[in-house]
């Protein structure tokens, strides 16, 4: 859901969609970001013969603005390129693949990184970087966490990087909530009412193809300084990540060429921004947009169509929010500004004026010893929409902002209604959906064990 088939064009194009990005200061190297960026939306594990890889046509972004302009200081690119070693084959593997350069595996994607930087010119910091394969199977692949422990590596400018499938760490009970914003525990409150049930967590099962990269927070900053005052400007940074393509695609048969300069056909700040906020008629359209042409879009956020949905799929739950038509400021504030000082005490991400949905992470903010999954909603700073962490529970974070649970921070005689402290998805992910070291984010299902979704 967080931007998994979100615009009618690009989920015609999933190699190229961008379904997650999260940012977070490491909680294991604190003097680090952590940026992921993920695509190709709900990859069943049994995906063969033709297993799920990044795309040698798509150009890959991560853009950091350092100086609250909302447009990229610093970029990295991730560029693949696809070697088959048998065309003579159906099979993407021959034999058990054991390592990286295992000549049983006939199909093998490596990549590039450059690094763009606005002031300094470009530098390609890696270079024919092997991505590991698909997890197929006890006899394909049984040792598959040695093959993506291999698949990370550092470069010599100082950053490390992965590139390859992982388990999709977003969690959301997605059949429900597109089913006319069902939520199952509370569906006996619903326009349609059914007895309650418990959330399902629907991408459980499913992978997601992820390009992470951690850098030394001095490498990002715009002044080159490891903030430690959090109601500093330099400590904020503002995140997003998208893929291009060509914009000329040439195709004859079955082969396609690509020609000209690249143009965005996906991008992702904030979770759920373009897949709930943004209305149908222009998704595509704000997927081709860059973030400082965001005050385009910034109507649907002041005045959200979920906000105005909910008290009429839940009759009687939410008369407060029924009844508030001023803008919402909070919410402005909190996917297009940024919180300024003087909201959450001891705490800001502010950019600027500038209107723009980025991810916004203050990196003076130390990674929390007792994370919560509703980030600042529960009393922890380092937490979502302080940039985003894979364990944080974004879906309910965004439903009680919608519903009203942020208002009192920009009109404090708003009281919101007590059906918001209910309105979770009381989802809580399985142990191996993320882990402690990077990339952060689980293991890939292996297509032999997992059951069709």
């Amino acid at each position: 859901m967080s931007s998994h088939r979100e615009a009618p064009e690009i989920s015609k194009d999933p190699v190229a969609d961008n379904t997650d990005v999260y940012a977070f200061v490491s909680p294991d190297r604190p003097d680090t970001v952590t940026i992921i960026s993920n695509y190709i939306p709900l990859e069943g594990p049994a995906g063969g013969p033709n297993f799920f890889e990044f795309g040698d046509d798509v150009l890959y972004s991560i853009y950091i603005d350092n100086d609250g302009d909302a447009r990229p200081d610093i970029t990295y690119q991730f560029e693949f390129s696809t070697q088959v070693r048998n065309p003579n084959t159906f099979l993407y593997n021959t034999g058990t693949i054991a390592s990286l350069d295992d000549p049983n595996w006939n199909r093998r994607q490596f990549y590039d990184v450059t690094r763009v930087d606005r002031r300094k010119g470009s530098t390609v910091v890696g270079k024919d970087i092997p991505s590991p394969p698909c997890n197929i199977g006890p006899r394909s692949t049984p040792s598959y966490a040695s093959l993506a422990t291999a698949a990370v590596r550092d470069v010599a400018s100082g950053e490390t990087v992965f590139a390859g499938q992982r388990n999709d760490g977003f969690f959301v009970d997605l059949g429900a909530i597109f089913d006319l914003g069902d939520i199952r525990p509370l569906q006996n409150l619903h326009l349609i009412p059914t007895p309650p049930t418990a959330s399902v967590d629907t991408l459980s099962t499913l992978n997601v193809h992820t390009i992470a990269i951690r850098v030394p927070i001095r490498m990002l900053t715009k002044d080159g300084s490891v903030p430690t005052d959090p109601l500093s400007s330099n400590a904020v940074l503002g995140i997003w990540a998208g893929a291009g393509r060509r914009k000329v695609r040439l195709t004859d048969g079955p082969l396609q060429s690509g020609a000209g300069p690249w143009a965005q056909v996906s991008r992702l700040g904030n979770p759920l921004f373009n897949e709930v906020i943004v209305p149908m008629g222009r998704k595509d359209e704000w997927n081709a947009a860059d973030p400082d042409d965001d005050k385009d879009f910034a109507g649907y956020v002041r005045q959200p169509e979920l906000a105005k949905l909910l008290p009429v799929l839940y009759p009687g739950a939410f008369p407060h929010l029924a009844g508030l038509s001023s803008s919402r400021d909070d919410l402005v504030a909190i996917l297009l500004t940024g919180l300024p000082s003087g909201i959450v005490p001891g705490f800001q991400n502010f950019t600027g004026p500038t209107l723009a949905d980025m991810l916004r992470l203050n990196v003076a903010i130390r990674p929390s010893a007792s994370p919560s999954p509703l980030g600042i909603l529960g009393g922890d700073l380092a937490g979502f929409p302080n940039g985003r962490r894979v364990a944080d529970d974004v879906v309910s974070i965004e439903l009680k902002a919608v519903a009203g649970a942020t208002y009192p921070l920009v009109n404090k005689s708003y009281i919101p209604d007590n059906a918001v402290s209910a309105v979770s998805e009381y989802l809580t992910p399985a142990a191996d959906r993320h882990q402690s070291a990077f990339p952060y984010l689980g293991l890939p299902h292996d297509g032999f064990s997992t059951p069709s979704p």
